[in-house]
């Protein structure tokens, strides 16, 4: 975005180009202006004995004597440039910066924009040394005879010395004002630090670091963000005309905007070609030809930011930069992380995967629109990687509220961008599956499930959870018709609540949070701790879509959990790598529990398991649970195959719509279920992201069937909360 700083006056910084009347108050100031220039030139035939040219008040020792040693920083500094984010595949997803600069190399220039800008700034560039002693003399002649300051004697070496001061400034606004301000002391410590530069550096560099760090307006910073910014084409590829037009805006951005001021521009660009006629750096032909072009221009806005990302990919291009900026990789502290990512100049090749993005973006946009009271959100991961492939909203990446556009990303947690989160319902139940399989009961477990039930005293890891002293919370099934005896997989298919009440009962809490934490649950999506209360069993705790995709992607990859990475590789302009967060994988569950949860997973999508209508065109194996959370306000279905887990997640975007009597995508529904809401979206995103894709089979267990039963509870479609406190729910 473009900065709010002043603008910067690159040349010829102490003439005035406007004329003025020789009044006595002018010929006063201008008296001070040929005292200062006068002591200036003195001080420097002197040969800058700085320390010997006291009485003039300047304080010169103490802002002379600390650059007899010129770092290297300000020889080459690090200068600020945008910032490149490719998707996995190599696709531009969009340019950040805090200043639009590409830094380029002396022959990735053009040669006619090197010599416009000599040529209209600093003839004799390649003649003089740091200071233009006949440039000061001529200055001073100039000025005594129009009675004002009009004429300055600014070296090239000098204007790049300052620019390098406002840039090192960064975005401290009096810090650019001070590096600015026109004072003798500022003048003096210019020319002494601009001669000990030329005895560094050779006048080809001081001259290409020169057209790197300039201000050519429009918040373009640079020759080659210039050319993209006015013609649309590099810097290399520039006409005489357009590096004329180019060269002559570095003394007046906003006066020769030649996009604002044309016939100001196209005046100034003729000016320049005849210093290079006058110079004799073009021939009489050329700058003819060149002064009848039109400008020609070709202007583009500044581009900048996540905000300019492609469809979709928004929400994405924000958590790569908080990812930047917070991970420990990319600096040991915040405050090395933030100038990481300010200074930009960095290549970031992402794991997202463009096909599979639009697979996602495809099918939330098409089944819940951007004006409807609730928004959805997916996220697909990689098993056996945690690489993030996907991640999609309905609501747009922007700041218009009128157009239903936000920068909150529902698909993560609030430290990410995200918000709160939302209760994941019964989706969480696996969890407590996986847990119960480690501590050694069978797939077969179980247990009386009766239709309702009070929760029972559990152990936690500090002691124990009763309910003494509370109101007494009674948790129900969906339907009259659901009460046991169940076995884990009949439980899992029609989603029994009272089921994982007990079965959370017997291994206990502890052991539940413990799961969790193994599987990336540390916290809440707010970032507040894991509560260790029987409701856990029924994800009454907020959690993110992409937490929710890693924890399935975990159960498909046999119980190897990987953190979730979106980085594959970052390197700067020069080509250099710069280190990433590593993938960190390790074994959450064992095998034998992976392929048990495979099998009871599968059987939620089959016969009559509450998500039996979302099998894949292609009929390849898949499996996945539904969920539903307290009173309707989120509905989830988070499933897998064996290369992709997806995680889609129905709601108001800030938790508040009770999904009941409510129209969605111009659909009416009484109320909204895990497996007719979001369900679809699932179905559909993954449809099109496997297209293609070889069918693989999910590890399975044996798992016997239970006996017949002479009543069976029939499939809930939708929840059954507990009758007094929110607390979730389950199918």
């Amino acid at each position: 975005m473009e900065s709010n700083l002043p603008p910067i006056r690159n040349s010829s910084d102490d003439a005035d180009p406007r004329p003025a009347r020789s009044t006595p108050l002018r010929l006063a100031r201008f008296g001070a202006t040929f005292l200062g220039v006068s002591v200036v030139s003195g001080v420097l035939l002197a040969g800058v004995a700085l320390p010997a040219a006291g009485g003039i008040g300047l304080a010169a020792k103490g802002t002379a004597e600390g650059f007899d040693d010129i770092p290297d920083d300000f020889k080459t500094p690090p200068l600020t440039q945008a910032t490149q984010i490719f998707d996995a595949k190599g696709g531009l997803i969009a340019k950040v910066y805090e200043r639009d600069r590409t830094v380029l190399t002396a022959d990735q220039m053009s040669p006619f924009m090197r010599q416009a800008q000599v040529d209209i700034e600093d003839a004799r560039f390649y003649e003089h040394g740091a200071v233009d002693l006949k440039g000061i003399l001529r200055a001073v002649g100039k000025n005594a005879e129009s009675g004002t300051a009009s004429q300055g004697a600014s070296t090239l070496t000098q204007q790049y010395v300052k620019n390098v001061n406002v840039e090192n400034a960064g975005d401290d606004h009096d810090a650019v004002l001070e590096a600015q301000r026109k004072t003798l002391g500022r003048k003096i410590q210019e020319l002494k630090v601009a001669i000990k530069l030329e005895e560094e550096l050779p006048k080809d560099q001081i001259l290409t670091n020169y057209l790197n760090i300039t201000f050519y307006g429009n918040g373009a910073y640079g020759v080659e963000a210039a050319s993209q910014r006015y013609f649309g084409k590099n810097n290399k590829d520039l006409t005489i005309a357009e590096a004329a037009t180019l060269a002559g805006l570095v003394q007046n951005p906003s006066q020769y905007d030649p996009k604002l001021h044309p016939v100001a521009a196209q005046k100034r660009r003729d000016t320049v070609i005849d210093k290079m006629l006058e110079n004799k750096h073009i021939t009489a032909d050329q700058a003819k030809e060149a002064k009848a072009a039109p400008l020609g221009l070709n202007y583009r806005d500044p581009q900048n930011g996540c905000i300019t990302a492609k469809a979709g990919m928004g929400f994405f291009c924000d958590y790569v930069r908080h990812v930047v900026k917070q991970d420990p990789a990319f600096g040991k502290s915040a405050e090395e992380r933030k100038k990481l990512w300010n200074t930009g100049g960095l290549n970031i090749y992402t794991t997202l995967d463009p096909d599979k993005q639009a697979a996602a973006q495809d099918a939330v946009s098409s089944k819940v629109r951007v004006t409807d009271t609730v928004s959805a959100a997916a996220t697909m991961v990689e098993p056996g990687t945690g690489k993030i492939l996907a991640m999609a909203q309905t609501r747009p990446y922007g700041l218009v509220k009128e157009k239903n556009q936000t920068v909150v990303n529902l698909n993560v947690d609030a430290a990410m961008g995200g918000g709160n989160g939302f209760q994941p319902g019964s989706t969480f139940k696996p969890i407590v599956a996986a847990a119960a399989l480690e501590a050694g009961l069978s797939p077969t477990q179980e247990y009386s499930s009766p239709n309702s039930l009070e929760y029972p005293t559990m152990t936690t890891c500090e002691g124990t959870w009763k309910n003494e002293g509370r109101p007494k919370t009674v948790v129900p099934n969906e339907s009259a018709r659901e009460k046991g005896p169940y076995q884990l997989k009949e439980a899992m298919a029609l989603s029994v609540n009272t089921y994982f009440v007990q079965m959370e009962q017997e291994i206990g809490l502890c052991a539940v949070k413990q799961m969790a934490n193994k599987l990336g649950i540390t916290t809440k999506a707010s970032g507040k701790p894991l509560e260790e209360v029987p409701a856990m069993a029924l994800g009454v705790e907020e959690m993110s879509p992409l937490t929710m995709a890693n924890v399935y992607a975990t159960f498909a990859a046999e119980g190897t959990y990987c953190s979730p990475i979106a980085i594959n590789k970052i390197t700067t302009v020069e080509g250099k790598d710069v280190p990433v967060p590593a993938g960190h994988c390790e074994k959450a569950f064992s095998e034998k529990t992976a392929q048990a949860l495979n099998t009871v997973l599968n059987g939620v999508t089959e016969n009559s398991g509450t998500g039996a209508a979302l099998n894949l065109e292609d009929n390849r194996q898949i499996a996945g649970k539904t969920g539903t959370s307290d009173r309707k306000r989120a509905a989830w279905f988070n499933g897998y195959t064996p290369q992709l887990a997806t995680a889609v997640w129905l709601g108001g975007p800030a938790g508040g719509v009770e999904m009941r009597d409510i129209t969605i995508n111009g659909k009416y529904h009484t109320e909204v279920f895990g497996a007719d809401g979001p369900g679809p979206i699932w179905r559909d995103a993954m449809n099109q992201a496997l297209r293609g894709a070889p069918k693989q089979s999910l590890p399975m267990a044996d798992i016997p069937d239970p006996a017949p039963r002479s009543d069976p509870g029939k499939a809930g479609t939708g929840t059954g909360s507990p009758s007094t406190t929110p607390s979730g729910s389950q199918h």
